[in-house]
């Protein structure tokens, strides 16, 4: 089952964007995604990762992961992760995402967003979606804003990039108090 939709974000030409279930066979694909500038700059992964890498990882199985993909036409170009917790924090989900350079502020980050928070609400019963984002990534926290994500804190010299320390925000969605 994907959702597909279409939006206009920005100035940039608006995509049609179906999210499903990753696959093993999207590997190359999401290799390609964590190899650009932008998704290595804005995310808290290392560069120069492997193809074989981004295989294995895809193999790699938990019933607690959930892996989202987004297509457009039939090009895998961004991916978002929802980690269920357990045990006292089954409640909470916690989710990282990357979105190819060439389609960023084009709909598919809002895309994955709205499918995950569907995913996780609806279906996992969660009450609670986290994620960290770097305090200098606009997009994102724009993005993340928009679907009700607050700043709880800031975690300070948390990574380095280009060769000095960044600083991120830990953000968080709590589902509505009467929510199922």
């Amino acid at each position: 089952m994907g959702y597909p939709c279409a939006i206009m974000a920005g100035a940039r030409e608006k995509v049609a964007v179906t999210v499903r279930g990753a696959r093993k066979d999207d590997a190359q694909a999401l290799y390609e995604c964590r190899s650009c500038p932008g998704v290595v700059r804005g995310t808290l992964q290392l560069p120069f990762r492997s193809a074989d890498e981004s295989a294995e990882s895809l193999s790699q199985s938990r019933p607690n992961v959930h892996r989202l993909v987004a297509e457009v036409e039939v090009r895998v170009v961004g991916m978002l992760t929802l980690e269920a917790g357990q045990g006292r924090r089954a409640h909470v989900g916690r989710i990282g995402m990357m979105v190819h350079d060439d389609f960023q502020s084009r709909g598919v980050g809002t895309a994955l967003m709205a499918a995950a928070i569907d995913l996780g609400e609806n279906w996992l019963g969660l009450h609670r979606i986290e994620l960290e984002v770097y305090t200098d990534n606009e997009p994102a926290l724009a993005l993340y804003r928009k679907f009700g994500f607050e700043i709880e804190g800031t975690k300070r010299r948390v990574a380095r990039r280009d060769g000095a320390w960044c600083d991120t925000f830990v953000m968080a969605r709590l589902a509505p108090l009467d929510h199922a």
